[in-house]
Protein backbone atom coordinates (compact mmCIF):
# COMPACT_ATOMS: atom_id res chain seq x y z
CA UNK A 1 0.00 0.00 0.00
CA UNK A 2 1.29 3.49 -1.00
CA UNK A 3 -0.03 6.31 0.81
CA UNK A 4 0.32 10.07 0.10
CA UNK A 5 2.62 12.22 2.58
CA UNK A 6 -0.23 15.32 1.91
CA UNK A 7 -2.89 12.71 3.35
CA UNK A 8 -0.89 11.19 5.98
CA UNK A 9 -0.42 14.30 7.97
CA UNK A 10 -3.96 14.16 8.61
CA UNK A 11 -5.20 11.76 11.15
CA UNK A 12 -9.32 12.18 11.04
CA UNK A 13 -8.45 9.85 7.55
CA UNK A 14 -7.08 6.73 6.42
CA UNK A 15 -6.00 6.32 2.87
CA UNK A 16 -4.44 4.01 0.74
CA UNK A 17 -2.92 3.01 -3.21
CA UNK A 18 -2.87 -0.29 -3.25
CA UNK A 19 -1.23 -2.73 -6.18
CA UNK A 20 -1.80 -5.99 -7.05
CA UNK A 21 0.21 -7.41 -4.61
CA UNK A 22 -1.00 -9.20 -1.30
CA UNK A 23 -4.54 -10.43 -2.56
CA UNK A 24 -5.91 -14.38 -3.02
CA UNK A 25 -6.66 -14.41 -7.15
CA UNK A 26 -4.09 -16.39 -9.46
CA UNK A 27 -3.35 -16.29 -13.13
CA UNK A 28 -3.08 -12.92 -15.10
CA UNK A 29 -5.41 -11.23 -11.94
CA UNK A 30 -2.58 -11.88 -9.41
CA UNK A 31 -2.92 -11.24 -6.30
CA UNK A 32 -5.48 -8.23 -5.19
CA UNK A 33 -7.69 -7.77 -7.48
CA UNK A 34 -10.74 -5.61 -6.78
CA UNK A 35 -12.37 -5.53 -9.64
CA UNK A 36 -15.89 -6.47 -9.76
CA UNK A 37 -16.07 -5.46 -13.55
CA UNK A 38 -13.06 -7.97 -14.71
CA UNK A 39 -13.95 -12.27 -15.04
CA UNK A 40 -11.79 -12.99 -12.04
CA UNK A 41 -13.48 -15.25 -9.54
CA UNK A 42 -16.51 -13.20 -7.99
CA UNK A 43 -15.58 -14.99 -4.44
CA UNK A 44 -11.69 -14.00 -4.98
CA UNK A 45 -12.54 -10.19 -5.73
CA UNK A 46 -14.66 -10.36 -2.43
CA UNK A 47 -12.11 -11.47 -0.77
CA UNK A 48 -9.62 -9.11 -1.95
CA UNK A 49 -11.71 -6.28 -1.58
CA UNK A 50 -11.95 -7.39 2.78
CA UNK A 51 -8.54 -7.17 2.62
CA UNK A 52 -8.58 -3.70 1.58
CA UNK A 53 -10.87 -2.94 4.07
CA UNK A 54 -9.50 -4.20 7.14
CA UNK A 55 -6.40 -2.44 6.21
CA UNK A 56 -8.26 0.68 6.38
CA UNK A 57 -10.58 -0.35 9.17
CA UNK A 58 -11.92 -3.51 10.68
CA UNK A 59 -14.99 -1.25 11.55
CA UNK A 60 -16.03 0.97 9.00
CA UNK A 61 -18.99 -0.22 6.37
CA UNK A 62 -17.76 -2.69 3.16
CA UNK A 63 -16.10 -0.43 0.71
CA UNK A 64 -18.54 1.69 -1.24
CA UNK A 65 -17.61 1.49 -5.22
CA UNK A 66 -19.21 3.28 -8.33
CA UNK A 67 -19.57 1.74 -11.48
CA UNK A 68 -17.37 4.03 -13.46
CA UNK A 69 -18.82 5.24 -16.58
CA UNK A 70 -15.66 7.33 -17.99
CA UNK A 71 -18.30 10.45 -17.50
CA UNK A 72 -18.24 12.95 -15.12
CA UNK A 73 -21.23 12.38 -13.09
CA UNK A 74 -21.20 12.24 -9.06
CA UNK A 75 -22.65 10.68 -5.87
CA UNK A 76 -22.82 12.40 -2.82
CA UNK A 77 -23.36 10.07 0.40
CA UNK A 78 -25.12 12.30 3.21
CA UNK A 79 -26.51 11.11 6.33
CA UNK A 80 -29.82 10.40 4.95
CA UNK A 81 -28.39 8.10 1.95
CA UNK A 82 -30.34 4.41 1.05
CA UNK A 83 -27.55 2.03 0.42
CA UNK A 84 -28.36 -0.86 -1.76
CA UNK A 85 -26.81 -3.53 -3.84
CA UNK A 86 -27.24 -1.74 -7.31
CA UNK A 87 -23.85 0.31 -8.31
CA UNK A 88 -24.77 3.61 -8.67
CA UNK A 89 -23.39 4.94 -12.64
CA UNK A 90 -20.41 7.88 -11.71
CA UNK A 91 -16.84 8.58 -11.27
CA UNK A 92 -16.53 10.39 -8.40
CA UNK A 93 -18.05 10.24 -4.81
CA UNK A 94 -17.54 12.67 -1.93
CA UNK A 95 -18.79 12.42 1.87
CA UNK A 96 -18.67 13.85 5.10
CA UNK A 97 -19.69 10.78 7.25
CA UNK A 98 -17.77 8.85 9.20
CA UNK A 99 -16.36 5.13 8.45
CA UNK A 100 -17.74 4.99 4.72
CA UNK A 101 -14.67 3.76 3.03
CA UNK A 102 -15.32 5.20 -0.89
CA UNK A 103 -13.11 3.89 -3.42
CA UNK A 104 -12.22 3.99 -7.14
CA UNK A 105 -10.71 1.15 -9.76
CA UNK A 106 -8.06 1.95 -11.82
CA UNK A 107 -5.78 0.22 -14.80
CA UNK A 108 -3.72 2.91 -16.17
CA UNK A 109 -6.17 6.03 -15.17
CA UNK A 110 -5.77 8.28 -12.33
CA UNK A 111 -6.97 7.63 -8.81
CA UNK A 112 -7.76 11.49 -7.25
CA UNK A 113 -8.40 11.56 -3.64
CA UNK A 114 -9.23 14.68 -1.71
CA UNK A 115 -9.28 16.03 1.90
CA UNK A 116 -11.08 19.30 3.22
CA UNK A 117 -9.76 18.96 6.73
CA UNK A 118 -11.61 22.09 7.86
CA UNK A 119 -14.99 20.44 6.38
CA UNK A 120 -14.03 17.02 7.03
CA UNK A 121 -15.01 16.23 3.80
CA UNK A 122 -13.45 13.86 1.31
CA UNK A 123 -13.49 13.04 -2.44
CA UNK A 124 -12.26 9.68 -5.12
CA UNK A 125 -12.51 10.19 -8.16
CA UNK A 126 -11.64 7.63 -11.09
CA UNK A 127 -9.60 10.57 -13.62
CA UNK A 128 -9.22 8.59 -16.96
CA UNK A 129 -8.72 11.13 -19.51
CA UNK A 130 -12.60 11.29 -20.60
CA UNK A 131 -13.43 12.20 -17.54
CA UNK A 132 -10.83 14.62 -16.89
CA UNK A 133 -11.47 16.10 -20.28
CA UNK A 134 -15.38 16.61 -19.29
CA UNK A 135 -14.23 18.43 -16.70
CA UNK A 136 -15.01 16.33 -13.76
CA UNK A 137 -12.48 17.66 -11.47
CA UNK A 138 -13.54 20.97 -11.42
CA UNK A 139 -17.14 19.28 -11.12
CA UNK A 140 -16.16 17.81 -7.51
CA UNK A 141 -13.89 20.53 -6.35
CA UNK A 142 -17.37 22.73 -7.67
CA UNK A 143 -19.60 20.54 -4.92
CA UNK A 144 -17.37 20.35 -2.38
CA UNK A 145 -17.22 24.51 -2.09
CA UNK A 146 -20.82 24.84 -2.34
CA UNK A 147 -21.05 22.04 0.87
CA UNK A 148 -18.91 24.92 3.04
CA UNK A 149 -15.33 23.30 1.63
CA UNK A 150 -12.69 26.17 0.97
CA UNK A 151 -9.82 25.70 -1.70
CA UNK A 152 -7.03 26.52 1.12
CA UNK A 153 -8.35 23.53 3.00
CA UNK A 154 -8.39 20.94 0.41
CA UNK A 155 -5.67 18.87 -0.10
CA UNK A 156 -5.37 16.50 -3.10
CA UNK A 157 -3.36 13.54 -4.22
CA UNK A 158 -2.69 12.36 -7.75
CA UNK A 159 -2.15 8.45 -7.12
CA UNK A 160 -0.61 6.00 -9.10
CA UNK A 161 -1.52 5.77 -13.22
CA UNK A 162 0.37 5.83 -16.54
CA UNK A 163 3.22 8.30 -16.94
CA UNK A 164 4.16 10.32 -19.40
CA UNK A 165 6.66 7.75 -21.13
CA UNK A 166 4.33 4.96 -21.37
CA UNK A 167 1.33 7.03 -22.74
CA UNK A 168 1.52 7.12 -26.61
CA UNK A 169 -1.65 8.19 -28.39
CA UNK A 170 -2.70 9.12 -31.65
CA UNK A 171 -3.01 12.59 -33.54
CA UNK A 172 -6.45 12.37 -33.46
CA UNK A 173 -6.24 12.22 -29.57
CA UNK A 174 -4.04 15.48 -29.99
CA UNK A 175 -6.31 17.48 -31.85
CA UNK A 176 -9.34 16.98 -29.29
CA UNK A 177 -7.46 18.59 -26.67
CA UNK A 178 -6.14 21.48 -28.91
CA UNK A 179 -9.50 21.93 -30.36
CA UNK A 180 -10.59 22.68 -26.63
CA UNK A 181 -7.73 24.37 -25.77
CA UNK A 182 -4.79 25.39 -27.62
CA UNK A 183 -3.11 25.11 -24.15
CA UNK A 184 -3.04 21.64 -23.52
CA UNK A 185 -0.10 21.47 -26.22
CA UNK A 186 1.76 21.68 -22.93
CA UNK A 187 0.59 18.17 -21.91
CA UNK A 188 2.28 16.32 -25.18
CA UNK A 189 5.71 15.41 -25.75
CA UNK A 190 6.81 13.78 -28.69
CA UNK A 191 9.41 11.11 -28.20
CA UNK A 192 10.53 9.24 -30.88
CA UNK A 193 8.52 10.27 -33.47
CA UNK A 194 5.79 9.71 -31.19
CA UNK A 195 3.18 11.68 -29.35
CA UNK A 196 3.05 11.05 -25.64
CA UNK A 197 0.51 12.32 -23.26
CA UNK A 198 1.05 13.77 -19.47
CA UNK A 199 -2.12 11.90 -17.61
CA UNK A 200 -1.36 12.98 -14.29
CA UNK A 201 -0.08 17.14 -14.99
CA UNK A 202 -3.32 17.37 -16.97
CA UNK A 203 -5.39 16.81 -14.23
CA UNK A 204 -2.81 18.87 -11.52
CA UNK A 205 -3.43 21.56 -13.87
CA UNK A 206 -7.17 21.04 -13.38
CA UNK A 207 -6.73 20.69 -9.92
CA UNK A 208 -4.85 24.55 -9.94
CA UNK A 209 -7.39 25.81 -12.33
CA UNK A 210 -9.71 25.22 -9.51
CA UNK A 211 -7.54 27.20 -7.31
CA UNK A 212 -6.14 23.94 -5.21
CA UNK A 213 -2.74 24.54 -4.42
CA UNK A 214 -2.08 21.60 -2.24
CA UNK A 215 -1.15 18.78 -4.41
CA UNK A 216 0.85 15.97 -4.58
CA UNK A 217 1.66 13.80 -7.18
CA UNK A 218 2.56 10.19 -7.05
CA UNK A 219 5.07 9.69 -9.82
CA UNK A 220 4.50 5.49 -10.24
CA UNK A 221 4.19 4.44 -13.34
CA UNK A 222 1.16 1.45 -13.54
CA UNK A 223 2.21 0.57 -17.08
CA UNK A 224 6.01 0.09 -15.84
CA UNK A 225 5.64 -4.14 -14.59
CA UNK A 226 8.24 -3.46 -12.20
CA UNK A 227 6.11 -1.26 -10.09
CA UNK A 228 3.40 -4.02 -9.92
CA UNK A 229 0.26 -2.64 -11.12
CA UNK A 230 -2.21 -3.49 -12.88
CA UNK A 231 -2.17 -1.72 -16.04
CA UNK A 232 -5.13 -2.06 -19.19
CA UNK A 233 -2.66 -1.29 -21.65
CA UNK A 234 0.22 -4.16 -20.44
CA UNK A 235 -2.70 -6.48 -20.50
CA UNK A 236 -2.85 -5.18 -24.06
CA UNK A 237 0.36 -5.70 -25.07
CA UNK A 238 0.67 -9.24 -23.58
CA UNK A 239 -2.93 -10.11 -25.28
CA UNK A 240 -4.65 -11.42 -22.44
CA UNK A 241 -8.42 -10.75 -22.71
CA UNK A 242 -8.86 -9.26 -19.45
CA UNK A 243 -6.92 -7.59 -16.98
CA UNK A 244 -7.38 -6.98 -12.68
CA UNK A 245 -8.32 -3.49 -11.08
CA UNK A 246 -6.19 -1.52 -8.88
CA UNK A 247 -7.78 -0.09 -5.75
CA UNK A 248 -7.33 3.66 -3.99
CA UNK A 249 -9.39 4.44 -1.52
CA UNK A 250 -10.00 6.83 1.79
CA UNK A 251 -11.85 6.85 4.83
CA UNK A 252 -13.19 9.57 7.71
CA UNK A 253 -12.45 7.65 11.05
Amino acid sequence: MITSKLLFKHKKINHGFFNRIGGKSNGIYRSLNCGPGSNDFKSKIKNNLKIVKNKISKKSRNIFLMHQMHGNEIIYISKNFKFNKKKIKADAVITDQKRIPIAVLTADCAPVLLYDKKMNMIAAIHAGWKSVYKGIIKKVVNFMLNKGCKEKNIVAAIGPCIQLKSYNVKEDFLKKFLKKNKNNKFFFKNIKNTIHFDLPNFIKSQLKSSKITNIEVIKIDTFDSKNNFFSARQSLKLKHDDYGRNISIIMIN
